[in-house]
């Protein structure tokens, strides 16, 4: 190919790139505005059937699930991460970490979902990973460097168009965007704020970053008026936190953390943390996962109050989405306690990971041993995934919706004592 010829492709692809971040931006505008941005009524959706939902199906005969419990495909969803439900249609809103966000509809009630289409499709997202519901319906989304909220979602996702605000044009300094640990989650809490974790971007970083971090919340959790106002630091001291939820019966927010790669097959441990006030700080990077030090920090002294882990998992299980379960379908030992996905490891020999775990909390707070709840997304013998559990969440009905983005399916978990 002609070097002139190659540069005229290259300055072409430019223009499009800049012509099309454009007409998003000037979409955002008009949607804030309530006006029409002309996008097509034919919002793309996503195939259902066919011969990849049937060995989806076959493959989900391989979990290993207690009695009385059961997994089902509840719909095809691509690159399906962190989820959100609707509080009065039930419609599922599913981020991924690309450019799209998805909305599930079960249209009959026969908790299966039956369209699943493009959200908002005249906006332009980036790392829509973390879509969180508020209770009166207001569906906030934490991209890589920004949130948005879309007030009455379950009303406006018929469309292409959407009302929707900007709640934090950045949410770190862009200088420190990175494609490493860049996958936000978020919470609305029971004081009616906004928490959001940032993940810090690097296995362990230079102690010149420290400052820096510990001032904007990178590596810890902020939180701020559901409006993006009055912004605060909640926590620090986090690598990469990508689930948290809050305990119903006392308000304390819980959070998973993911450990420092490279340390070896069985250290350090993943961390299940539990807050008890703001402020509380949780060791990394002196501490790599669990109490075990880093080698980059281990001639420096940590925080004095650092908050070890409430639970220790295996090492590089990948621990990602959580949810406190507070239905009344599952049998009595479920309820208040913690249901939450191991992603599965990549940084290990042997691969461990891929499942839901569960973790009993008890009313005061404390809790118990994690035990395995639901797996068989993993090939012991070849160590090769079927899946990949990336969150957790309670429908409606009492069941679990379980997203998966390496099959990029969402599953129902349902009990039945019959």
């Amino acid at each position: 190919m002609k070097a002139k010829h190659w540069v005229s492709m290259v300055l072409g692809a430019t223009a499009l790139t800049a012509l099309a971040s454009s007409a998003g931006a000037d979409n955002l505008g008009k949607l804030q505005d309530f006006k029409s941005t002309g996008a097509s009524l034919r919002i793309q959706t996503v195939d259902q059937g066919g011969a990849r939902a049937a060995q989806i199906r076959e493959n989900l005969k391989k979990v290993k699930l207690p009695a009385g419990f059961k997994i089902d495909l509840y719909a095809i969803v691509p690159d399906a991460r962190h989820m959100a439900v609707g509080p009065n249609v039930g419609v599922v809103f599913v981020g991924t970490r690309k450019a799209d966000v998805w909305a599930v509809t079960d249209r009959d009630r026969d908790r299966v979902g039956d369209e699943v289409k493009r959200f908002a499709p005249s906006i332009d997202f980036k790392v829509p990973n973390g879509p969180c519901m508020s209770k009166d319906g207001f569906l906030y989304l934490a991209e890589h460097n920004r949130v948005m909220v879309f007030p009455a979602a379950e009303f406006f996702y018929e469309s292409p168009d959407v009302a929707v605000e900007v709640v934090a044009q950045s949410l770190i300094p862009s200088e420190e965007e990175s494609f490493n640990h860049g996958a936000r989650v978020c919470r609305i809490g029971p004081d009616n704020k906004l928490y959001v974790s940032l993940g810090q971007p690097y296995n362990v970083p230079d102690k010149g970053k420290l400052t820096l971090y510990n001032e904007q919340g990178i590596g810890g959790i902020v939180r701020m008026e559901r409006n993006g106002k009055s912004r605060e630091v909640f926590a620090r001291g986090i690598r990469n936190s990508v689930g948290m939820d809050f305990n119903p019966a006392n308000g304390e927010l819980w959070f998973t953390d993911n450990q420092v790669d490279g340390m070896g097959d069985d250290i350090p441990p993943g961390e299940l943390n539990r807050t008890t006030r703001a402020g509380q700080h949780f060791g990394f990077p002196w501490y790599g996962g669990g109490m075990v030090r880093t080698a980059e920090y281990k001639d420096s002294e940590p925080p004095k109050d650092a908050v070890a882990p409430a639970v220790e998992m295996p090492a590089h299980a990948a621990d990602l989405g959580m949810t406190f379960y507070s239905g009344s379908q599952f049998p009595t030992k479920y309820r208040n306690g913690i249901f939450s996905a191991q992603h599965g490891s990549w940084n290990r020999t042997k691969p461990v990971g891929a499942r839901i775990m569960f973790t009993e909390v008890k009313p005061d707070g404390t809790n118990g041993k994690p035990e395995v709840f639901a797996e068989g997304w993993l090939n012991d013998g070849t160590g090769e995934y079927l899946g990949r559990p990336v969150d957790v969440v309670q429908y409606l009905d009492g069941s679990l919706l379980v997203s998966d983005d390496l099959a990029g399916a969402i599953y129902r978990i349902s009990y039945s004592a019959n």
